[in-house]
């Protein structure tokens, strides 16, 4: 005679004897005598297990084969973690590893977090609560019975915070000169993630996390800033400063004279311009003549003739020419009083000439 416990029967076929199953022979252990107490135990049971058992002993003699029917259904129920779908941080949550099974009072639960095992939560009871919940508290949780091998399939807890750490970078490390392409890029740490508008000062001038000027020009000059915001709140960046470069541009002379101009007098003439950074070397030039007739860093130059005069400023990024303007250097009015030999007496011839 042979007792055994089978598993799903088929009509037409022996069933296999469990305890010679690979996949059961390590785990089902007896606990009768196989005569008159038949009772196993099944140790580490998964869901893979959930079968209809049935007992079953053969004999010799013809038609000494009985199968006891009806079986017994195991059912497997796993432990599973009850987590609200979000929470916002500052908040409390609690976090439930349930199971339809009975569990003793003895029960002791562990608790991972992105299969990380939470060690200083080993609960008595089935609940894990986070008190104050931080953004660093999201990931994948799930549970254990201690003592056991199988864990709950996780469950992911979506901490929402608003906009922290916003900043701004800048694509171009070094200068930036008048007709570059600029992009600034705002970082954000966010959940979920936010929305990006761009300000110059207090003026709104785009959205989305980039923001790219092509062809740069002076008048992009200023403070930038990005504004992070999500539903839970918003945060300004840091400003950043884009200091545009370019060559001198409206470049213009002006006489700094009053009245009329001598002969012997000199004549200041200022150069102005418009450039960043400022000009470094202003070149001053006659008409029709092939040499500057003055230059250095000062702007001023004495003109000691009449002439058509103009100036040309420099900087690193090029340079430009002013319009010419025109100094009048007249002459001095000169009175020659000549005589003739004067005898007493006599006749006096005076001559009186003006020179220009």
């Amino acid at each position: 005679m042979k007792a055994f416990w089978t598993k799903n029967p088929v009509k037409g076929v022996e069933p296999p004897d469990l305890s010679e199953d690979r996949e059961y022979s390590q785990r089902l252990q007896y606990l009768g005598d196989k005569q008159q107490n038949c009772t196993i135990r099944l140790n580490h049971v998964t869901q893979k297990d959930e079968h209809e058992y049935y007992f079953r002993f053969t004999t010799d003699v013809t038609d000494g084969k009985w199968t006891g029917v009806p079986g017994v259904s195991l059912t497997v129920t796993d432990l599973q973690v009850e987590s609200p779908e979000r929470v916002t941080e500052g908040d409390s949550v609690r976090l439930t590893c349930k199971s339809s099974c009975t569990l003793t009072d003895r029960a002791t639960f562990i608790w991972y977090r992105n299969s990380q095992p939470l060690t200083e939560r080993r609960d008595r009871n089935n609940e894990l609560l986070l008190q104050s919940v931080r953004r660093e508290d999201a990931g994948r949780y799930s549970c254990a019975l201690h003592g056991h091998t199988y864990i709950s399939p996780a469950v992911y807890l979506n901490v929402m915070y608003p906009p922290k750490s916003v900043s701004v970078s800048i694509s171009s490390s070094g200068e930036i000169v008048e007709g570059d392409s600029v992009t600034l890029i705002c970082s954000s740490d966010s959940n979920p993630p936010a929305e990006i508008s761009w300000f110059e000062g207090r003026m709104f001038v785009g959205s989305g996390r980039i923001y790219s000027i092509s062809k740069i020009s002076s008048d992009h000059s200023g403070e930038y800033k990005c504004k992070s915001r999500n539903k839970y709140g918003e945060k300004d960046s840091d400003a950043v400063t884009l200091n545009v470069m370019y060559p001198p541009r409206n470049v213009s002379v002006s006489i700094i004279q009053s009245g009329q101009v001598w002969e012997g007098d000199s004549v200041n003439l200022i150069c102005s311009c418009d450039s960043n950074p400022t000009a470094l070397n202003f070149s001053w030039f006659k008409e029709d003549e092939s040499s500057a007739v003055g230059s250095g860093p000062g702007q001023s130059f004495s003109a000691l003739q009449s002439g058509r005069f103009y100036c040309e400023a420099h900087n690193q990024h090029g340079y430009r020419r002013s319009d010419t303007v025109t100094v009048i250097v007249k002459g001095r009015l000169v009175i020659l009083y000549i005589s003739t030999g004067v005898v007493c007496g006599a006749a006096v011839i005076i001559t009186f000439l003006m020179i220009w």
